[in-house]
């Protein structure tokens, strides 16, 4: 039982940290420009994070819980 959290705990890592590099990269082809007054400023760079963050959270959730219900398809049959 343990060994399966531990797994899960892995999985979860590893998918945050690819989607965190992939949503970082992508927002990277962004124009923060557009909608900020200073883009140098730190307000600025603090909301590229967040909004990196949240959309990390989003991605990575829906991705770990289509795992976790194909996962559970199993005990449907």
């Amino acid at each position: 039982m343990f060994e399966e959290v531990g797994q899960q705990a892995i999985v979860h890592i590893a998918v945050n940290l690819l989607v965190l590099v992939l949503v970082w990269w992508s927002l990277q082809a962004f124009k923060f420009e557009l909608f900020v007054r200073d883009p140098e400023s730190p307000q600025a760079k603090i909301l590229t994070v967040l909004v990196t963050l949240g959309l990390t959270y989003l991605v990575s959730e829906f991705f770990l819980e289509y795992l976790n219900w194909s996962l559970m398809l199993r005990f449907l049959f």
